[in-house]
């Protein structure tokens, strides 16, 4: 061998291990950065002719487990499906309270009930005609607060919606130049392990948005679908629509045209049912929210809202009462009529003839809603009956409900048990996609940088330049001995 071809050979040596070393540095620095790739060099022993005998860098591969990486994504998508539906549930839940605090929807009914038959023992005291009205206007404050705390809820998904249609449009972008960066780099023969990283991350955040699969092709691209078979990025990013709106009401739906649905490429994408593109997903969350979840969580306050109005506008319950006229309670000061009964509990009132607050008067309570004037101070048969009404045994008129006779106070008691039911099993889904997300994750970062592998890499390099080195110093000994000849 040659001093050229022995200097050329260990020359390469001390190139492939400085390399190395970089990328042993960069695995190690970013052993924890989310979307990062090991690198590890590619070697191939380069051949005899002008450049002489050594090492060739052929380049530089970055470690991806493609299947893992899907799944986990999967995983990451229904964590935030979940995740929102959970919180709804336990936001609802807290709104509404537990029967043992007063100011939940039971408590609120109890002392209600209570105040009423205080009343039909001293008829004729103003104070507990008093706290007749006020935990009357307290019931119905709190049914409004739950049914107003649900369409928050509701324009909160709305607001959530857009936003995630926006982030979403700009990380499809954001991939596709990344495509075009990483196809034009590996056709010039370019590490690109670095823009790999940058759209592992972008996808990572369209995934907790939808549930996705990656592609790989040929020309180092990735091509984008969902779950649902709608094409993401194939070449070209799609475009999703949406408008969202600035208040909801009870009535506000998406098949009715008040809400705003979404679109893909300018075509109305369906967002639920079996034609669904969003499995799961952040996204499928807040419009199941949107238009499902909390449109079935108004519906049954109102169930209840109804009940309560229902049971004190039974004809006979009031002989002075006309025929038609609104009962104890009201719907914004009129009759309830069943073809209204969506916004209920928004819209609930004391009836004006017994609120001293609205120009009305206690006595009407003990005396009858259409009474000219305040009777016996010692009669007591009509708060006897409304006090009867509220605790008798009925069949709910709406809602779902199981069927079955019961008192308002059993009703409300069935409501809080449902909203509960459903926060636990909410909590159970949120729990499951959570571990197997972490389960998933935990996969993933074993096949990532392993440190202590990287630092034993890092003693072979350190050998392999070392060895080089000295082939250098060799050769470099041996010309001067020439030399000095």
């Amino acid at each position: 061998m040659s001093f050229g071809t022995a200097f050329a050979s260990a020359l390469s040596g001390l190139t492939a291990a400085s390399k190395a070393s970089e990328l042993v540095s960069s695995n190690i620095a970013n052993a924890t950065t989310p979307g990062y790739g090991r690198r590890a060099l590619s070697l191939t022993a380069q051949g005899t002719g002008p450049n002489g005998q050594g090492v060739k860098i052929a380049g530089i591969n970055r470690a991806e487990d493609r299947p893992l990486l899907n799944d986990r994504r999967l995983a990451q998508s229904a964590e935030g499906d979940a995740k929102a539906r959970l919180d709804f549930f336990t936001r609802l839940q807290t709104q509404m309270g537990t029967p043992d605090q007063p100011a939940s929807l039971s408590g609120r009914a109890a002392a209600f009930g209570s105040a009423l038959t205080e009343a039909v023992s001293q008829p004729g005291s103003d104070t507990r005609l008093g706290a007749v009205a006020s935990t009357a206007k307290a019931l119905i404050s709190g049914l409004a607060a739950i049914g107003a705390d649900i369409q928050t809820a509701r324009s909160r998904a709305d607001a959530d919606i857009a936003y995630q249609v926006q982030q979403l449009n700009a990380a499809l972008v954001r991939t596709a130049k990344l495509n075009g960066q990483i196809q034009t780099g590996l056709g010039a023969g370019q590490d690109t392990s670095a823009l790999q990283d940058q759209r592992q991350q972008t996808i990572d955040q369209i995934a907790q948005i939808l549930p996705l699969r990656e592609v790989a092709q040929n020309d180092g691209t990735v091509m984008l679908h969902t779950v649902g078979g709608a094409v993401l990025l194939n070449g070209r990013p799609a475009v999703f629509g949406f408008t969202p709106t600035a208040a909801i009401s009870p009535r506000m739906t998406q098949q009715s045209g008040g809400l705003s649905g979404l679109t893909l490429n300018g075509l109305t994408a369906p967002t639920a049912g079996a034609a669904s593109l969003l499995t799961g997903g952040s996204l499928a969350a807040n419009f199941a929210l949107r238009d499902d979840i909390a449109v079935s969580a108004q519906a049954q306050i109102d169930a209840v809202a109804r009940d309560l109005v229902e049971r004190f506008q039974s004809s006979g319950l009031d002989p002075t009462r006309a025929v038609g006229a609104a009962g104890l309670f009201t719907d914004a000061g009129a009759p309830f009529a069943a073809a209204n009964e969506i916004g209920l509990a928004q819209r609930l009132s004391l009836n004006r003839a017994v609120d001293p607050a609205q120009g009305g008067a206690l006595w009407r309570l003990r005396d009858g809603l259409g009474a000219p004037s305040a009777g016996p101070p010692g009669a007591s048969a009509l708060l006897a009956s409304l006090n009867a009404a509220l605790t008798g045994s009925r069949q709910t008129a709406s809602g779902a409900f199981l069927p079955s006779q019961r008192s308002f106070s059993v009703l409300t008691a069935d409501l809080l048990s449902m909203t509960a039911g459903n926060a636990i099993a909410a909590q159970g889904e949120a729990t499951f996609a959570a571990t197997r997300l972490e389960t998933l994750t935990g996969l993933e970062a074993q096949g990532g940088v392993d440190t202590d592998f990287e630092m034993q890499s890092l003693l072979q390099i350190e050998q392999s330049y070392t060895a080089n080195a000295k082939v250098l110093k060799a050769v470099g000994e041996m010309m001067q001995t020439l030399l000095d000849m």
